[in-house]
Order: structure tokens, then sequence, then C-alpha cells
């Protein structure tokens, strides 16, 4: 069974990811494969604070469904546009908009989950991640604007703390409960503990979105964390076949965020203190990958994945609390567009998208693109 397929069994919000360790003397080749080849256990547990109704499945209407959020210079996003407003560019050539919604407020088709990160930080991180959200989740005394689900991911896999809940307060007291424990992947040195936290997060990710992609709203993942290891340098050492693996992983991963509508936020709680070169290192990743030539490991890495999917790489600021409440601000209000998606003349064929706008001076931001497949044949 495929890893998309396992993923697509997974209940809502109870997922666990397990691998074997790495071992530091298989060859370079080996390694990577068995870091290629995700194996995902999914786990039953009891949900938490679930008193906000989850929207029921939808049927596919065939079409691709982008959320924009769009901003001026500086200040928060903009409301009040139309339709006329916008023109949708796929690979620079205008597209008819077959669908258009303004969501402003809390009514706003929302749901955000928030995810302390206890494999990619240490245990002192964990505790100011920990505080952070709380004082997140207390704000304006605990009412939340729109439905928060809290995960905790350590070496045992991705877990919901707190299901979609819009009393901060409930989410805080079973946040306070829960102990994310030592990270022993964490505490591996080399490129041995890198490898598996690099593998770690990527489960846990995709098994994140899998859980949330049923329902037919818009999804936002606030995930606190440096980042997992982007393995410099790991590409060129890799064969062609692995080279394939690792392409087609980058193509599954956008394609599973686009048909969540998925935007995910990477929040940095090393913040200030991050040194220039590791910002430096991921800005080159940021385009996104067109050709089997040009994909490497860094691609997979939270700060590329969360600016491609339309959302918002923090890591200047110490505050972690401010900081998600940042993201919260940057979400609404949004515009949904709905477009029917090119048929490709070649598989994984990558189209980029731009919104442009009538009025100057503002920005439209959205996910970079999408990868096109040919029409079935009849």
């Amino acid at each position: 069974m495929s890893i998309l397929a396992q993923l697509e069994l997974a209940k809502p919000f109870v997922v666990c990811v397990r691998v074997r360790r790495v071992c530091p003397n298989m060859p370079m080749s080996l390694r990577l494969r068995s870091l290629l080849l995700l194996v995902v256990f999914v786990a039953v547990a009891t949900p938490a604070q679930q008193n906000v109704p989850r929207p029921p499945q939808v049927p596919d209407d065939g079409k691709m469904h982008i959320d924009v959020v769009v901003t001026p210079k500086s200040g928060v996003p903009v409301e009040g546009l139309k339709q006329q407003d916008f023109t949708l560019l796929d690979n620079n050539s205008a597209v008819p908009i077959a669908g258009f919604q303004v969501f402003t407020g809390r009514q706003a088709s929302l749901e955000i989950v928030v995810v302390l990160d206890a494999v990619n930080v240490g245990d002192l991180g964990v505790n100011v991640q920990h505080e952070a959200i709380d004082r997140f989740l207390r704000t304006e005394g605990g009412r939340l604007p729109y439905p928060v689900a809290i995960a905790g991911f350590t070496e045992g896999g991705l877990e919901i703390v707190g299901n979609f809940s819009l009393d901060g307060n409930s989410l805080a007291s079973a946040l306070d409960k829960y102990r994310a424990g030592t990270r022993a992947v964490g505490a591996a040195s080399g490129r041995n503990g890198a490898d598996e936290r690099w593998l770690l997060s990527q489960n846990a990710l995709r098994a994140l979105v899998a859980s949330v992609a049923p329902h037919h709203r818009r999804k936002i993942i606030l995930w606190v964390s440096p980042g997992w290891s982007e393995l410099p340098g790991l590409s060129a050492q890799i064969g062609d076949k692995q080279q394939q693996q690792l392409f087609g992983d980058v193509v599954s991963m956008s394609t599973q965020f686009a048909k969540a509508r998925v935007t995910l936020y990477s929040i940095d709680p090393v913040g200030a203190a991050e040194s220039a070169a590791t910002y430096a290192y991921y800005q080159q990743f940021l385009d996104p990958v067109t050709k089997l030539s040009q994909v490497d490991v860094a691609d997979l890495g939270l700060p590329v994945l969360a600016i491609q999917s339309g959302g918002l790489a923090l890591h200047s600021s110490n505050d972690i609390a401010q900081s998600l409440q940042q993201c919260v601000l940057d979400a609404l209000p949004f515009y949904e567009i709905a477009f029917d998606a090119a048929a490709a003349g070649h598989p994984n064929e990558f189209h980029r998208l731009e919104v442009q706008l009538k009025t100057q001076g503002l920005t439209a931001r959205t996910r970079q693109g999408y990868y096109a497949q040919p029409a079935p044949r009849k």
C-alpha cells in the first residue's frame, strides 16, 4: 500500500509515526533510501475538548481551490475586494475564475492547528514553546476567534493534545497535562540524528495534513520549530533512483497541501538568535522545483514548505506567543478562488500561479503553484 493510501486510512487527529533507526555505517544510497521509504503507523486515541462540530465532507467538484491573502506593504490583510479586482495567471496566462468567496471575521471557514515540536528542539526549547502556546491560548480570556487544535510532536509521533475548540482555557489545561518528554532522536549527534529528525518530521507533517484534508475549509498549521535539518550537500551524493524518489516526494507533498487547502506557517523559537547563515541557506530553495535536476533535500524544509504554501516563515522574534498571534491575524480576511486546473503534457508538470490585483500597492499571497498531470485516457 502506498504511503498516501495509508494516510487516507488515518482517523482524524490520531496519528503516531515511528521509524527504525538508520545505521550510521550504512552506505549513503541505502541510508537515503531508508529515509525516503516512509513507514507510517496510525493508532487510536481519545479526542479532547471537541466542542466545535467539524464541517461535513463535501464531494470533489473537480476544481482547484486556492486561498488568497491580500496585504499592503505593511499592515493587516485587506478586505472588501470583489472578484473583478483579481486576475489569476497560470503559467503567465490568465484563466477564468470559476468560483469566488470572501471570508472575514469570526464566522470564517477556518481551522488552526498549533504544533509543539519536541523533536527538533532541546528540552529547554520545549518548555519555552509550552509556555508561549499557553499564553497564546489564554489571550482575550481564552476566547479563541477560530477553532484551534493543539498537537505534540515527539519521537513517538504526532499526538493531538486538544482537539478543535474555541475554548482556549480548556486547551491550555490539556496542554498543561501533556508531557512531551525527552527527545531521544534530538539527543543523537551527527548525520544519523539529523537523518532521523528529517524523516520523522516529514512523516508527521504528511500525516497531519492527511488528517485535516477531508473537510472543506481552509486549514492553518502553525508549526513552532527551528525546522528539521535540511542536510546540506546530501543531494549531491544520491543516485538517479533516489533523486527520482525525492522529486516524487516534493510533488506529492505539494499536491497533498493543495488538495487539503493547507497553509503552513513556520515559527522559529530560536528567534533573533538564529544565525544569518541558516536563514540565508533556506532562502536558496524558495523557488518551486520545476524539474528533476533541480531537486534537493532542502526543498522539503519547513520554512520552504511554509512560504510555498502561501504562509510565512517567522524567525526574527523570541516572542513565540506574539508570532502565533501574528500568524492568526495574517490569515484573515482571505479570498477563496476556484479554477479549472490545466491538463499537463507530461506527468508532474509544474504550473506557476500568480494573482494580480487592480489596486496599486497591494500584494496577493497564495500558494506558488501546483503539479499538473496528463488528462486520463478515454
